[in-house]
């Protein structure tokens, strides 16, 4: 009977290790890896390039005095709309202390002209009626006059503008005028100010930063490595930063013939033309991005980008196509590519089953709540 006992606890001890090291083993086995598996699509496949820039007017003017002085009054402000030779400021002439006493004197001296010409004209008329002197000599005391007259006159003239920046024949240069129609973007100036005028050696100060808001243009830079694929009459598509879900179309119109270096790599500047609809508006100086269209493709059969494998030399492709229970290696023929997806024109077809990204097992995790 012992031994009847014995036999089966070695019995059931052996089974133990029998099954112990069958459950390991199928524990540890590894499983055969499964792939997703994708099929080709039709889609559009765009490549493009983004040019990173502004939006700023095509044409902005700034308007600077042609005369020194304060500005004495300001009439507009930034955000105004002004037409062309509205008054912008008035300027109130501070006058050169030379100029103006080399002006008082050239009146003092005119004066005194007047009064000896007249008093010789005077003098010589009785003469004239009583035939002592003749008509042709009272002709160039007569002529002397006017020629002092006239003189007076200048100095009168000439003493106005030095003191007051205007005269009797003209309106003058203290009122400072636009010389476009458009929007006034910026007034650096305030009531106070001195201001500089323009001359040959100075640019003068800006009263007033104008431009027409109607005609903008995006300013922007690619790089040298995309510039040989970008054509003039290009379409680009805008989007500004600070507006969203907003689109504008624009014209590429100029493609800098001579690149800049900028932090090591060459980048040129372009300018595309932008379309405005009607009700839309852009400020001056939105950060913008362009995307430029170097190629499109539409409605053509194509599969990721990330499932194609190319050879050593990179000029050959390939994908994993299912045939039976097995992946099978098919060589394919690839077109446009966006980065994303891949045109492909020959190799395989809308309904083949291509080899994708490997199914990662998803580990459980057990939490237990005491």
């Amino acid at each position: 009977m012992k031994r009847i006992f014995r036999y089966l606890l070695i019995a059931l001890a052996a089974i133990i290790v029998i099954w112990s090291f069958a459950f390991l083993y199928g524990k540890g086995a590894r499983k055969p890896d499964e792939f997703a598996t994708e099929r080709p699509k039709k889609a559009s496949i765009v490549k493009k390039t983004v040019a990173n820039g502004k939006i700023v007017p095509r044409k902005e003017i700034l308007i600077k005095p042609v005369v020194s002085g304060i500005i004495r009054e300001l009439y507009i402000e930034a955000g105004d709309l002004v037409k062309k030779d509205q008054p912008l400021a008035k300027i109130q002439i501070v006058p050169d202390m030379l100029s103006l006493s080399n002006a008082e004197n050239r009146v003092r001296a005119a004066e005194i002209s007047v009064q000896n010409a007249q008093m010789t004209s005077d003098r010589n008329a009785p003469l004239l009626a009583k035939g002592v002197i003749s008509a042709a000599e009272m002709q160039g005391y007569d002529i002397a006059l006017r020629n002092a007259k006239q003189e007076l006159a200048a100095a009168q003239e000439a003493l106005q503008v030095v003191r007051d920046g205007i005269s009797r024949s003209s309106a003058g240069n203290t009122v400072v005028r636009s010389t476009i129609e458009g929007m006034v973007l910026d007034v650096p100036v305030k009531e106070g100010n001195s201001v500089i005028e323009r001359n040959n050696f100075n640019e003068g100060t800006t009263i007033a930063a104008i431009a027409d808001m109607a005609d903008l243009i995006f300013q922007g830079k690619v790089d040298e490595s995309e510039v040989g694929k970008v054509k003039l009459g290009m379409p680009v598509v805008l989007t500004v930063g600070a507006i969203e879900n907003a689109r504008w179309d624009a014209q590429l119109e100029y493609i800098a013939p001579k690149g800049v270096e900028e932090n090591g790599a060459i980048q040129f500047e372009i300018r595309a033309a932008v379309k405005l609809n009607e009700g839309q508006n852009l400020r001056s100086g939105y950060s913008a991005n362009a995307d430029i269209e170097l190629e499109r493709r539409d409605s053509v059969l194509s599969v990721p980008e990330s499932i194609v494998e190319f050879n050593e030399k990179g000029d050959s492709a390939f994908v994993q196509v299912k045939d039976g229970e097995e992946w099978k290696r098919t060589w394919i023929k690839t077109g446009l590519s966006d980065g994303i997806n891949l045109e492909v024109l020959d190799g395989v077809t809308k309904d083949s089953e291509i080899k994708g990204a490997k199914k990662e097992e998803e580990q459980g995790m057990s939490v237990r709540v005491d």
